[in-house]
């Protein structure tokens, strides 16, 4: 089985990563950068729409 992930990209600092999505909360969660700590909806770090979808599959 092909493991999936999400791409996330912070839109404060850039800082952009992987990360497995039934490790992540909710979308609507809050959510913080792990380099600035900025503070958003899990959504909003998404990279794209896709990556969004793929979250809310695991959900």
């Amino acid at each position: 089985m092909e493991e999936a992930f999400v791409r996330l990209v912070c839109p404060e600092c850039g800082k952009d990563w992987e990360e497995n999505p039934t490790d992540l909360d909710e979308h609507r969660s809050q959510f913080s950068c792990p380099n600035c700590h900025a503070t958003r909806r899990l959504a909003e770090f998404m990279r794209t729409e896709r990556d969004l979808e793929t979250l809310k599959q695991f959900q």
